[in-house]
């Protein structure tokens, strides 16, 4: 068996989808960051295990769970409330014997949008660190989310779990989606310069580290908007995804605007501050 933390703020809505889908389990813990709703109360009544604790970023948060709370098993699945468990995730997970000198393993997320699977538009498969030892993973921020510490040693599952972009609408998505385009913009300022090591994994490095290259020398370009539109839409195949597919493409495309805006805003910033 295994042992499944999801982190929570103000998730009443979506939370018990989520609760729902790992029903079975016999060691759900969720970890709230204070909510001002019905989540704790939810989470409670079925029958999750609740703790409490200040939210700084995904991987504070991530790691105090390794580090405050005993886990009844070995190895925990990492859920958002937004996010589900499949049966044929529940499978591999609860068969997996661990014996690989591993720390953790990746899974990819069936991303939906409107509740259509948007593979295209989402650069399936987007491996994500979710299913670690609950002792000794350690997790580092990047960008608005996490990734695994760079000493962690990886594996891969097969199947996936299922992360549902539009349960917020898309007001939601936008209000979200503003404030990790300050994130990334502030993560972006702060690594300095280092396109020489990142054209080196785009060109020579294996999949992941191509994928997280291209995003970071993506900030070096002109036009970024309308090139993700472009990338994801035309060159990715979104168009393969239908009417859905579209209208997330023309999302990203605002989220680059919005990321544009905030590197422009945060560089003027810096310099005001610098200036004798």
């Amino acid at each position: 068996m295994f042992s499944v933390l999801i982190l929570t703020l103000n998730e009443e809505r979506k939370l018990s989808a989520c609760l729902a889908s790992v029903a079975g389990c016999d060691d759900v813990v969720v970890l709230d960051s204070g909510s001002a709703d019905r989540t704790v109360a939810v989470a409670r009544e079925a029958g999750a295990r609740v703790f409490v604790n200040p939210f700084e970023n995904f991987a504070q948060q991530r790691n105090h769970a390794h580090r405050a709370i005993e886990f009844r098993h070995p190895w925990v699945f990492h859920f958002d409330a937004d996010e589900q468990m499949t049966a044929e995730l529940r499978a591999e997970c609860a068969a997996y014997r661990g014996d690989e000198p591993l720390d953790g393993c990746y899974a990819a997320p069936r991303v939906l949008w409107e509740g259509r699977w948007i593979p295209h538009c989402t650069d399936y498969p987007a491996w994500q660190a979710r299913f670690v030892k609950a002792r000794g993973f350690e997790f580092v921020q990047a960008g608005h989310g996490q990734r695994e510490a760079p000493s962690m040693r990886m594996g891969r599952l097969r199947t996936n779990y299922l992360h549902d972009l539009s349960a917020d609408g898309v007001d939601g998505w936008l209000t979200k989606h503003r404030r990790y385009a300050r994130e990334e913009a502030a993560a972006f300022l702060a690594a300095g310069p280092g396109s020489g090591r990142h054209f080196r994994a785009l060109l020579a490095g294996p999949a992941l580290a191509r994928r997280r290259a291209l995003k970071y020398l993506s900030y070096h370009l002109p036009g970024r908007p309308a090139l993700r539109f472009i990338y994801q839409y035309l060159l990715r195949g979104g168009f393969l995804d239908g009417g859905p597919g579209y209208r997330y493409c023309r999302l990203l495309s605002r989220y680059e605007g919005f990321a544009n805006s905030e590197i422009k805003q945060q560089r003027a910033s810096r310099r005001s501050q610098a200036a004798p």
